[in-house]
């Protein structure tokens, strides 16, 4: 039956990292032609409003998937459909109010929330501001489905929004840059980043419209649970609300924290570097090579997150009952499968940082490379924290991340300072903040599992061998690209040539590296994407554990 459970979670995980996989990979496709549209200076507008962006919709909706999956969870581990159903519907007011007062804060505190220096980046923050409403709605259904432990609607939805957000965000662009072709340079940098924020909303609207299709399509089904329903106490929707206030507010104010270095860590460096003198122009331009290394970066991040997702309302419903010894399987699962994947994706994007950016955005000039071959360790680190961010939450210790969130951030705000004064890091600074911010969360972050549950890290399964995997496998990138680049330099994609047998032979080496370290079970690899072709491969080849 447990290991039904634990190939129900690695499943789970599996839809969510596939689909997070497909939409970043959309993610890289339309952003590379959209910088190459806006250039660079409005591609650092359109970041920059991105940035503050995510900020808002931390505030309003970012983790209202995880707080209604918890609550929602714990209360069908006791089969209570009803209660859970007043959850959800709960949930739902709390998005519309809350998310309209932050959207119409978006449009009037924008002046407020974007310096003077990138000042061409608040008519694209305004833009977002009806998106910022759609996604708290839209996160309530991702929670809902996920209670349910069905994470196929959450992984479709997201497929469907970025295949929305691809293609209105290009043709948007497209047509603010020709619309204002003529106008002041100001004007044209506004309105076509703008332009291209429109594809966001778009994005949102498809999905929540998909997943309300969805829900009403699976409603009979529920329907008839809460029909059988004898155990719920019918909690007053007075209770609920107070309930999902108290549970949602220590998860999404930690998730601010957590977050919010980004644009802390993005305003710090553009006004420093307009009060050095700096023209706009300039910084602009640099903030658009980081918005590259970010768009890349956040590929294994978003990959590694997928596992806390999946595991939320495992662990909760686990620990709800009182099963400690399952909540800790559930965790080591969980740190395994996002090790797996984040390590190997970390000293990947290490060895191939220059060739990687300057394949996808073409108007890089190579800072953004090197910004990735500093900031990639935070992969692993920020995959570290996830986790345990995860599993605190689902433990009814949601506010212990908040306060790890708040010492991290002092920390960074005060290196990123320190570091943007003293030195001539400029841009190179962000990378290193966000480096410290990620370490203290994850020393700060396992005390605290050690000392709630008594938790010990899986280190050598979850870590060490996939990072002695990682170390052949990356040695094999970098000399396979050098040495089919050196004959395809001359010719054009010559760097796409060569990229595409380093990474494909790379990643079977890893694989098969992997196996014969680690020698997993059939049903160890069941569960992941590709696992059990991955598994026969193994089988023949006589280093899996029958």
């Amino acid at each position: 039956m447990e290991k039904k459970n634990d190939n129900t979670l690695l499943k789970n995980a599996s839809f969510l990292m596939v689909a997070a996989l497909v939409s970043k990979i959309i993610g890289l496709i339309y952003k590379s032609p959209l910088s190459a549209t806006l250039g660079n200076e409005s591609f650092g507008c359109f970041s920059f409003a991105q940035n503050v962006y995510l900020i808002l919709l931390m505030i309003a909706s970012y983790s209202i998937p995880q707080a209604v999956s918890k609550i929602m969870a714990e209360r069908i581990a006791f089969k209570r459909y009803k209660d859970a159903q007043r959850i959800f519907k709960g949930a739902l007011l709390y998005a519309v109010i809350v998310g309209g007062a932050v959207a119409i804060f978006c449009v009037v505190g924008a002046p407020l929330l974007i310096p003077e220096s990138m000042a061409n980046a608040r008519l694209a923050l305004q833009f977002l501001a009806p998106t910022i409403f759609l996604s708290g709605i839209l996160g309530v259904f991702r929670g809902y489905f996920q209670a349910y432990r069905n994470m196929l609607p959450t992984s479709l939805s997201q497929i469907v929004e970025q295949i929305a957000v691809a293609v209105v965000a290009l043709v948007m662009a497209n047509f603010m840059v020709n619309y204002f072709a003529d106008a002041e340079t100001n004007v044209l940098r506004s309105w076509s980043a703008a332009g291209a924020t429109m594809g966001t909303g778009a994005g949102v609207a498809t999905a929540l419209i998909f997943m309300v299709i969805v829900y009403s399509i699976n409603r009979k089904i529920i329907r008839k649970k809460i029909e059988r329903d004898n155990v719920s106490v019918n909690e007053s929707y007075t209770s609920v609300m107070k309930n999902i206030i108290l549970i949602v507010s220590p998860i999404i104010l930690s998730s601010f924290l957590y977050n919010v270095n980004t644009y802390l860590n993005s305003r710090i460096y553009s006004q420093i570097s307009g009060f050095k003198g700096l023209d706009s122009s300039l910084i602009e331009g640099l903030y658009a090579e980081c918005g590259y290394f970010m768009t890349l970066i956040n590929i294994p991040l978003t990959l590694a997150s997928t596992a806390p997702t999946s595991m939320l309302p495992e662990v909760s419903g686990a620990y709800a009952i009182g099963n400690i010894t399952e909540a800790k399987e559930k965790i080591d699962k969980a740190t395994w499968l996002s090790m797996f994947i984040s390590i190997p994706c970390a000293v990947g994007l290490f060895v191939l940082a220059g060739p990687v950016t300057s394949l996808l955005f073409p108007a890089t000039d190579g800072v953004a490379g090197h910004l990735m071959m500093i900031g990639v360790v935070t992969v692993i680190m920020n995959g570290m924290s996830n986790i345990s961010n995860g599993v605190l939450q689902g433990i009814g210790k949601a506010h212990l991340p908040m306060i790890h969130a708040a010492v991290a951030l002092a920390v960074d705000i005060v290196l990123m300072v320190a570091l943007m004064f003293a030195t001539d890091l400029g841009i190179y600074s962000i990378p290193i903040a966000m480096i410290a911010y990620a370490l203290v969360m994850c020393i700060l972050n396992h005390l605290s599992m050690r000392k709630a549950l008594n938790y010990r890290n899986p280190w050598k399964e979850a870590y060490l061998k996939p990072f002695l995997a990682s170390l052949p496998m990356g040695a094999a990138a970098f000399l396979i690209y050098r040495g089919v680049y050196y004959f395809s330099s001359s010719i054009p994609g010559g760097n796409l040539i060569a990229l595409i047998p380093s990474i494909g032979i790379a990643a079977c080496i890893y694989f098969l590296v992997y196996l014969l370290i680690s020698k997993p079970k059939a049903e160890d690899l069941a569960g992941l994407p590709g696992g059990r072709k991955l598994a026969e491969i193994g089988e023949k080849i006589h280093i899996l554990k029958r």
